[in-house]
């Protein structure tokens, strides 16, 4: 036979957990048509020799919502061997939306996952009203990743309730039925499921909780008879278990396992919320983790999401620092790097930064703010790292020590406070536990304070190679058959005949994550982190070459994904 492209010689990692094998992968338009010992001429061959072949990686939590309409290589995504990306999560997305209402969602957006509405009014064409037709929409633009999307709950009450959505009011029988028809409609459109945040953490620009947080569980049971009718799609949930207290979270846990339980079962669809750890109650994701498993031999299909590190704010004179609200620090902000430093070396202006920042010091444990290497970033932090350790040696105050350890890099230095997951025993405690998958990366989210869309880099460089703790089979089938799998995404996640041709080409020895860096490459010149990595030689995308060596190829063969 003649194929398309045959990548030869590679050790196959296909994506199941299965041991690998040296082999070769043949694709034929934008299916993978061989794979093991290919015979046969192609009209492209690779060579794969000392690479690791694998799925393409499927990440399953990402707000890309807006971004992926004027960025279609979906970075910083497309530097980590990301091919497939959910969208949509924690309840917030764009549709349905009624015309009156766009600048709303659009603010809600940058209210909760700190995506500039300046950015989406500019760079974003919204030109939909459902869900469905939102999908139609992002299906006519060019996309280097293929796409899924959630229809989220703040967006499904406003459209179906109007203002008493945003009071939280609970909804009559006719407004659930609306709701359910919403999601029934985007369902038919393609959308995976259903997304709602429950989460005190989730705030409208007005510091009110947004729509959909104090849901009843009937509001609920009847938004997703949508899944059970249509059998298909998940719930995905930003829930509230957590609290100040291990009672209060112990209350909370109740009451949400209650309804997530009930609607699983009841749909028999997967019922999908975040998972973390927090210094408040540490042990806390214990608990919710038995009651996972309690329920699940009841007959619920629950599932935790997690990352492989602390999710943590990013400070740094690049864009925001933890003194900030000291007027002498937030002067800066806006300025350009070049103006920071010369205040910074300014002797008066620096003594006046620091005299200010410890007359009103922020809450915050300087043990638990970190230094973040450039070159090589570690996320499973030191002591000796801290601030409050550097402020030691150098015989300083916090933020004198923030200053001068910036001025050692040229005003590009970045500090870490990794607010949850803090503890990476806990992590790895969660990474283990058979009812949790990766997740929480947020890409395209949290664009000024977190970066952890490079969490597929790290979990690979750092729990495969460094630590051992996992071995590679398990961890790409954590990285695609499952996560694809558990999303009904039936077509991708693994190495086999008649499966779409997404595809990661690996020089696993040399993977390394870069620092990252803030830029300012958003529409209306808003600013986000982005971080990069090397070691991924190819990333293929339905047959077609996607990334190159960490470089856009030039193929934009993205599609919509459909649960099945």
């Amino acid at each position: 036979m003649t194929y398309d492209l045959v990548i030869r010689n590679g050790t196959l990692v296909d994506g199941t957990g299965a041991a690998s094998r040296r082999g070769d992968v043949a694709i034929a338009g934008d299916r993978i048509v061989a794979v093991g010992k290919v015979e046969g001429t192609a009209r492209e061959t690779v060579d794969a020799e000392g690479h690791l072949v694998t799925p393409g990686f499927v990440d399953i939590h990402t707000h890309l919502d807006a971004q992926i309409t004027w960025d279609p290589i979906a970075s910083s995504s497309c530097w980590h061997g990301v091919t497939s990306v959910v969208m949509g999560n924690c309840g917030v997305t764009f549709a349905p939306c009624k015309p009156q209402d766009r600048e709303y969602l659009a603010k809600l957006m940058e209210s909760v996952e700190d995506v500039p509405a300046r950015s989406i009014a500019s760079g974003m064409p919204w030109t939909w009203e459902t869900y469905g037709q939102y999908l139609a929409a992002l299906k006519d633009l060019p996309k280097g990743v293929n796409v899924g999307g959630l229809v989220g709950h703040c967006a499904v009450r406003l459209y179906a309730m109007g203002e008493e959505a945003l009071a939280n009011k609970p909804a009559s029988a006719e407004q659930i039925a609306a709701m359910r028809d919403a999601v029934s409609e985007a369902l038919a459109g393609g959308a995976l499921g259903f997304s709602t945040s429950r989460t005190p953490l989730h705030l409208t620009p007005q510091g009110d909780a947004v729509p959909g947080t104090y849901a009843t569980a009937e509001e609920l049971k009847g938004i997703s008879a949508a899944l059970r009718e249509q059998g298909r799609g998940v719930l995905e949930a930003a829930t509230r278990m957590s609290g100040p207290d291990e009672a209060t979270l112990r209350a909370n846990l109740d009451s949400e396992m209650a309804w997530m339980t009930e609607i699983s079962r009841e749909t028999g669809r997967p019922v999908i919320f975040n998972l973390t750890q927090t210094r408040q109650v540490p042990h806390g994701y214990r608990l919710i983790l038995d009651a996972v498993a309690q329920n699940t031999k009841k007959g619920a299909r629950i599932v935790a999401q997690s990352t492989t590190r602390g999710i943590g704010v990013l400070f740094g004179f690049q864009n925001r620092t933890p003194f900030d609200r000291a007027p002498a620090w937030r002067a800066l902000r806006g300025q350009s790097l070049a103006d920071k430093l010369a205040r910074l070396r300014d002797p008066e202006y620096r003594a006046t930064m620091v005299r200010q920042s410890l007359a009103d010091m922020p809450p915050m444990d300087w043990h638990d703010l970190f230094l973040l290497s450039r070159a090589n970033p570690r996320y499973d932090h030191a002591p000796a790292d801290s601030l409050a350790a550097h402020a030691a040696r150098l015989n300083t105050s916090p933020p004198d020590a923030f200053i001068e350890l910036s001025l050692a890099e040229d005003g590009m230095a970045l500090f870490n406070y990794p607010f949850l997951n803090p503890d990476m025993t806990a992590v790895e405690e969660m990474l283990d536990d058979p009812h949790v998958v990766l997740g929480l990366g947020d890409a395209g989210a949290h664009c000024g304070m977190i970066m952890d869309a490079s969490l597929p880099t790290y979990f690979l460089t750092y729990w495969v190679r460094e630590r051992g703790h996992f071995a590679i089979e398990q961890a790409i089938h954590m990285l695609t058959g499952e996560p694809a799998a558990l999303f009904g995404i039936r077509d991708r996640g693994v190495l086999a005949p008649g499966m779409k041709a997404d595809v990661n080409v690996i020089d696993f020895d040399r993977l390394r994550l870069h620092g990252p860096q803030f830029v300012h490459d958003f529409p209306a010149g808003a600013g986000r982190y982005i971080q990069k990595a090397d070691g991924y030689a190819r990333t293929y995308v339905n047959g077609q070459l996607f990334m190159q060596g960490g470089v856009h190829a030039g193929a934009l063969a993205g599609e919509m994904l459909r649960g099945g």
